[in-house]
């Protein structure tokens, strides 16, 4: 279109061309024609260019024919030049120079307002970035910080799992060599099983690895000195590529895929009964050692109740009698018939206590640790604190009439039950949790902190402590503590599933699933605040003893 109407024009007029159309029309033409193409006359007639295509002082045509002819004679000499010098680009224009400076200068402007939008942005993230590090507390040091040099690498045993790894699968290549008659195989797997095995040793992270060497020295055989420099004989990266090898060659001779999956599964369950086997072992042995007493003190209670019945009378009672019913001091309930940990307890207690003449500490024991229990705290008394021990025998109402548990408790087969454990001659053995067949359930000082309100009738809240805690700090603070109506204030020891309902009670049975909630959370028994005002008013005490009889 812009070519031909080019050409009407030439043929109206061609003796009129240098008036007609000037030569800088020509230049812009032909400029704007070899970057985008044909263009229409017209459009240049009208003045409708765009900025970016017009130039400063062209705006009037220049009718210099000398001027014409001279830049004429300079564009030639130049693309004669250019052509002699073996160049086939186009020469820029004067329009087609200042087209392209005021495209550079727009390209500058955005760039540097780019640029200034970049900074502010910036400057505002820094200025964020301060305002929250002005809450990070800067105060929390040791082994907590994020900058400790042991908290650079998160994989500190990337090694010696590697290794453990390996050698799990020579364990199973080994295995299927065997199998197979595959004699040579598997001796060579057992032998680098035992060099993987003895560099590894009893490493948990890989910088345990590194300490492995062999000490060095000088030392002097036949009148010369030799140096034995430190020598790493368990070269662990030596050893994995030793195994991988083998390994490798393992694979390309026995894998089979089923028999590999099924000698791991093997491999899985034998572990998980080793570790079932060990954790049995664990409980017993640690109920042993809790319940074992030193040499040194296996006659404590003896001698202890021994002296207690040789004093008189008069002299086997404790100072500050007039304490034990006086609701405004501190109380407090132990039940126990271990003298030292009783000791430990009422000892913690009264260290701690910032007015301890307040503190009145009821222990309860059975008839057996009863006169040694006196006579340890007559020797040893807790200081300004007072102090009452008495016997669960003594307790007349606490029959079997009257409470259920105790009928429970001594019937034959609760006995063989916590006594006889199935039988079994192992410690591993048996499929019941040792910890809860302790004989110590069937000692009525385990139930008798059901009874609270009964033992102590004139106080309206006591604190419950059991005879395996320490105190660390003053508990009066617990005797302000508002309940909310509630009879216990606990501390709740739940986990994932650790003392949930579910893990105490058989919900199988119907009337303990419509009853209980199995995801509800229990809590420990080692200090317990209950207020007995209101323990008597919902009657605790009962709910307990009709649990009891179902």
């Amino acid at each position: 279109m812009g070519i031909s109407r080019l050409h009407l024009e030439f043929s109206f007029d061609p003796n009129d061309f240098s008036t007609t159309i000037n030569k800088e029309v020509i230049d812009v033409i032909k400029a704007n024609t070899d970057d985008l193409g044909p263009l229409s006359l017209d459009s240049f007639r009208k003045n409708n260019l765009s900025v970016s295509w017009k130039v400063p002082g062209l705006e009037n045509p220049i009718d210099d024919d000398s001027t014409s002819a001279e830049k004429k004679r300079i564009t030639i000499a130049k693309q004669e030049k250019i052509l002699d010098a073996g160049h086939s680009q186009s020469v820029d224009t004067p329009a087609k120079l200042a087209r392209r400076q005021l495209r550079d200068k727009r390209r500058e402007t955005r760039a540097a307002d780019l640029v200034k939008k970049d900074d502010d942005v910036i400057i505002k993230l820094e200025n964020a970035a301060i305002e929250r590090s002005k809450s990070v507390d800067s105060a929390v040091l040791g082994k907590y910080s994020i900058w400790r040099k042991e908290n650079d690498n998160e994989n500190t045993d990337t090694t010696v799992r590697l290794v453990r790894d390996q050698m799990i699968m020579a364990r199973v290549y080994k295995s299927i060599a065997t199998m197979k008659n595959n004699t040579q195989l598997a001796r060579e797997l057992q032998n680098q099983l035992k060099e993987s095995q003895r560099a590894l040793g009893d490493a948990t992270a890989d910088a345990d690895l590194n300490r492995r060497w062999v000490v060095g020295g000088w030392f002097f055989v036949d009148c010369l000195y030799f140096q034995l420099f430190y020598v790493n004989i368990y070269s662990v990266p030596e050893k994995i590529k030793a195994m991988g090898k083998l390994l490798s060659k393992a694979k390309d001779q026995l894998y089979d895929c089923k028999m590999v999956t099924g000698k791991l599964r093997a491999m899985l369950q034998s572990a998980d009964e080793q570790v079932r086997s060990l954790k049995k072992q664990s409980t017993f042995l640690s109920q042993l050692a809790a319940k074992t007493i030193p040499n040194g003190i296996h006659c404590l209670s003896m001698r202890l109740t021994i002296d207690y019945y040789l004093l008189p009378p008069e002299k086997r009672k404790f100072p500050r009698s007039e304490n034990l019913e006086n609701p405004s001091l501190y109380h407090y309930a132990l039940f126990s018939d271990n003298v030292l940990a009783a000791s430990v307890v009422v000892n913690s207690t009264v260290m701690n206590a910032k007015e301890p003449e307040k503190h009145v500490f009821h222990l309860v024991s059975d008839k057996l640790n009863f006169g040694a229990m006196n006579m340890w705290f007559l020797l040893n008394p807790p200081g300004k604190a007072t102090i009452h021990v008495e016997n669960v025998d003594e307790f007349k109402w606490l029959n079997s009439s009257y409470c259920p548990v105790l009928r429970q408790l001594e019937s034959a087969a609760m006995k063989e039950y916590y006594f006889k454990s199935d039988h079994q001659t192992t410690l591993s053995a048996g499929s019941s949790n040792l910890k809860y067949r302790n004989p110590k359930y069937l000692s009525m000082l385990n139930h008798l902190r059901f009874y609270l309100p009964q033992v102590y009738p004139k106080l309206n809240k006591i604190l419950f402590l059991d005879d395996d805690i320490v105190v660390q700090k003053d508990l009066t603070g617990l005797w302000r503590v508002d309940l909310g109506g509630k009879v216990n204030g606990a501390v709740e020891t739940c986990g994932e599933s650790f003392h949930r309902f579910d893990k105490y009670l058989n919900f199988s049975n119907p009337h303990i699933a419509r009853n209980f909630d199995p995801n509800a959370c229990g809590w420990a028994y080692g200090m317990n605040v209950f207020d007995l005002e209101e323990w008597t008013k919902k009657d605790i005490t009962g709910i307990y003893h009709k649990w009891q009889i179902w």
